[in-house]
């Protein structure tokens, strides 16, 4: 544990946005998270920004205070029943990792979540989900420090107030907390989720009528690879804006006008979820770029930095996107990735 000043995000942000944090430290332990508090001057830790794989964040401008990088590791088999596994995993875990671990022992429930960038314990903050699965869906519990109250508290999936790519610890709990472990609970008996999305036809392009989980998760890793730009190679955070929800009465409307507008269930009755992407190509943004800031050729609800865009410039972009959206179909898209 090294407190470092002025010290590069740059290789710590999947967009690659060069700027520096006033104060950076890396901790494995909550004890190391504790004894920070003692070497960070001014009460800068009183909101310190904690960092897993800086996948879902777009730095505008250098930050004025602490970065804490979370590095805690571990999984165990915490216990099991005759239906289900409670498996622990560290904060700091990667967590296409952690899924794969789950893939090789045959721990069911999230094999629709493989190779989603970030960490485990950035999964619940997010309420991560893709191909119809929610991380909300698996969750068990979790253990997370307070930065105030200098205690650790323990969260069960009620306390976590899910939404759709939400949580309490993006509102009421945010910049509070540190989070240290995360528990989920998985089955043994798979129930697989095949008809988001297009699993099902991948799975027909391979000739697997009867798929396992490692079936499941080979089919997202393929689909995702097609269609994603790699962070490493050209920096990005995923998808930049939700799917919004509309009342069912708005997408008929819009149905008369765009026939081939997509449109799926929702947890909120007579709300319709629609494909942010479909909108932000309707609009001609997918392959634009102006300098190094675009929206990807493949996927238009992917931002990117082709090399040494800002923060500013990508943001600026992402306001443009949300205009003409609004403008064309009245629709208010809201940004998934972090702003900061």
């Amino acid at each position: 544990m090294q407190l470092k000043e002025n010290y590069s995000l740059k290789k710590l942000n999947s967009f690659g946005i060069d700027i520096t944090a006033r104060y950076f430290a890396s901790f494995s332990t909550w004890e190391e998270l504790q004894e920070l508090k003692k070497c960070i001057p001014n009460n800068t830790l009183e909101n310190p920004l904690i960092l897993g794989g800086g996948s879902n964040i777009l730095f505008t401008r250098n930050f004025d205070g602490a970065v804490l990088k979370n590095e805690i590791l571990g999984i165990r088999l915490v216990s099991e029943t005759k239906d289900h596994y409670i498996l622990e995993a560290g904060a700091g875990e990667n967590w296409h990792g952690f899924v794969m671990h789950c893939i090789d022992n045959n721990y069911a429930g999230l094999e629709n979540l493989s190779l989603i960038p970030g960490t485990v314990g950035a999964s619940p903050i997010q309420n991560i989900g893709a191909y119809g699965v929610e991380i909300k869906d698996c969750f068990h519990s979790l253990d997370a420090y307070h930065f105030q109250d200098k205690t650790v508290i323990q969260f069960e999936a009620k306390d976590c107030g899910f939404g759709y790519r939400d949580s309490i610890f993006k509102t009421a709990y945010k910049n509070q907390l540190a989070i240290l472990r995360v528990r989920f609970q998985l089955s043994k008996q798979p129930n697989l989720t095949t008809s988001y999305g297009i699993i099902e036809q991948e799975l027909a392009n391979k000739h697997i009528s009867s798929p396992s989980i490692k079936d499941i998760s080979n089919a997202v890793i393929s689909i995702r690879t097609s269609k994603l730009p790699d962070p490493k190679i050209i920096g990005n955070a995923g998808s930049f804006f939700k799917n919004p929800l509309i009342p069912l009465s708005k997408f008929e409307q819009l149905k008369n006008q765009y026939p081939s507008i997509p449109g799926y269930h929702s947890d909120k009755a007579e709300f319709v979820k629609i494909a942010a992407g479909w909108l932000i190509d309707q609009c001609g943004w997918k392959g634009y770029r102006k300098a190094d800031a675009g929206c990807h050729a493949l996927q238009a609800l992917v931002l990117v930095n082709y090399g040494k865009a800002t923060g500013t410039e990508i943001w600026n972009l992402s306001n443009d996107i949300i205009a003409s959206i609004k403008d064309k179909f009245g629709i208010v898209l809201e940004r998934e990735v972090n702003i900061l």
